[in-house]
This record gives C-alpha cells, structure tokens and sequence, in this order.
C-alpha cells in the first residue's frame, strides 16, 4: 500500500484518560461508560464513540464513492453506526457494528446494490471484514 493520508494520534490514560490527534484538532477526554462500571461524564467520549463516528463517516463516502462511479442520482447519504463492546468467551472482550445507511435519490434496489458495494471498498470494512461481525442494512 502506498498510503495518500497518515493520521496521527496519542492517547495517554487509555479509557479514562485523554486523546488528541497530532494537528490537535481533535483533542478529548476519555472515561469509561456509567455502562461500562466507569464514571461517564459529560463531555467525555470513549473508544467505541469515536470508532462508530468514523466508520459512519468513511462508509458514508464509500457509498458517495460508488455511486459517483455507477453514475447513480444519489442526493445525500446518512449512516448510522452503532459499535457494541462485549466480552469474548474465553476471556478479553470483542466489538461488533451495525451500520444502517439512508440514501435519497435512489430507489431501495439501488441503494441496496450501492451499500453492499460500498462495504467492499470502505477501509474501515476491509479492516474489520472476517475480525468482528458488520451488519448493514438499508432505511427507508
């Protein structure tokens, strides 16, 4: 792979610490979900918010992507991501996604057609595709 982007971040105090990405445009206080036995708190963030914010944003532009390709009308796109964290039998624990995904300007076929493509060429797919279970489905 020849890389186009590199992003950087550190994050120091892992769930109930800080994050901030190299430029410090983003910079953030993590804690541990009230769900989780942690604190929560407002203002904080976590993991599994920031990784269901940028898998919703990258398969977005996957689907936009594609549809620029087949030429499709489409008009907007919207996903919504949900990121579980749970424990792994046998011990350390396991995440799991859904995606579901509105597309205006194309009928359910077709957006159908442009979201299945889209999980074949958005990297946050082929990242996890085989390591933790995606679902995804299409909103009408």
């Amino acid at each position: 792979m020849t890389p186009l982007y590199t992003a950087e971040a550190t994050a120091t105090g892992g769930r109930h610490g800080h994050a901030e990405t190299s430029d410090g445009v983003i910079s953030v206080n993590l804690a541990i979900p009230k769900a989780m036995g942690g604190p929560g708190g407002d203002g904080m963030t976590n993991p599994e918010q920031l990784f269901a914010t940028g898998y919703a944003a990258c398969f977005g532009s996957a689907v936009e992507y594609v549809a620029r390709l087949e030429k499709a009308p489409l008009s907007a796109v919207t996903i919504h991501s949900k990121v579980h964290i749970g424990a792994k039998p046998g011990g350390g624990f396991q995440l799991a996604v859904e995606l579901a995904a509105k597309l205006d300007g194309v009928d359910r076929a077709q957006a159908e057609a442009l979201v299945a493509r889209a999980h074949q060429v958005c990297p946050y797919s082929n990242a996890t595709r085989g390591n933790i279970d995606v679902s995804i489905s299409v909103l009408d």
